[in-house]
């Protein structure tokens, strides 16, 4: 199976961060892969994800595990494969790993 992963740090407050994680209408100004988010991202809701290499094209996840501040899982994909996005944040002195 292939796997693809990614991390930054990011100099901003827990809270911050996570507020900016969960709020799709913004995502196009820090995530150059997509294009348009369609849904809300809150636990148990469907999400179109449509990325920048095929716009015309959405994937489908659901929101799986949300744990406010802390974690939230994606799982969904199309009929070619599935698709599992997990977004852990971590806490070390004031500095997030997201």
């Amino acid at each position: 199976m292939k796997c693809f992963s990614t991390s930054t740090i990011i100099h901003a407050s827990p809270n911050d961060i996570w507020n900016i994680l969960v709020d799709g209408t913004n995502w196009l100004q820090w995530n150059p892969t997509i294009t348009k988010i369609e849904g809300n991202i809150a636990l148990g809701e469907t999400l179109k994800i449509h990325k920048r290499i095929n716009p015309n094209q959405s994937f489908p996840f659901k929101v799986s595990e949300f744990i406010p501040y802390e974690k939230m899982v994606w799982t969904g994909g199309s009929h070619l494969n599935s698709l599992k996005a997990i977004a852990p944040i971590v806490c070390l002195s004031g500095w997030m790993d997201v």
